[in-house]
């Protein structure tokens, strides 16, 4: 079967090479020859062409909220969540245990609110600069590296988190402990 099917691709092989290698007809020829020949005339076109606008390159739209800025931003506000909730912990078990530096705890709401700003104004900051500005001199280098401030700052608040985590009493003893040994 293999063989046959060379055999006839062999077979088709020479007539089409000769026909590609014919010479033009004389008549072509000619025709040609005429209209290299002829002179040349030239009439202005006064209509304008109509040729459309260039396509922006790619490079030119530069999305700013891509799935790697969502990443970042939910694992900053993840890390947040942690210092949030645990700061929070902290105050309320250090106020019902009657700890004198602690004299009221804010409402949810106030803690929310604060934190709420603090996370939209690190989100800002993120996305300023990932975000192209034409002003801004070495703009391409910075937007480079618009993943180092919630990395940053996610690390400091995942510190801060664990260390309310870790937060005792001083001299490790309660609040009512430390009032009866003093």
């Amino acid at each position: 079967m293999l063989v046959l099917s060379v055999l006839g691709i062999l077979m088709v092989i020479p007539p089409v090479s000769v026909a590609a290698q014919t010479v033009l007809p004389k008549e072509m020829l000619r025709d040609v020859d005429v209209e290299l020949n002829a002179p040349a005339t030239y009439r202005p076109n006064n209509a304008q062409p109509n040729i459309p606008d260039a396509p922006q390159p790619q490079s030119a739209k530069v999305r700013v909220v891509d799935k790697k800025f969502v990443a970042a931003m939910a694992s900053l506000a993840g890390s947040e969540t942690l210092r949030f909730t645990t700061h929070k912990l902290v105050l309320d078990h250090e106020y019902a245990a009657g700890a004198p530096w602690v004299t009221s705890v804010p409402s949810n709401r106030q803690f929310v609110a604060k934190y709420a700003a603090i996370y939209a104004a690190e989100l800002l900051v993120t996305y300023e600069l990932k975000k192209a500005h034409s002003w801004l001199p070495g703009d391409r280098t910075i937007r480079n590296f618009w993943f180092a401030y919630p990395t940053v700052m996610g690390t400091i608040h995942v510190k801060n988190g664990i260390r309310s985590i870790r937060t005792q009493a001083p001299g490790g003893c309660s609040a009512a402990e430390c009032e009866l040994q003093q």
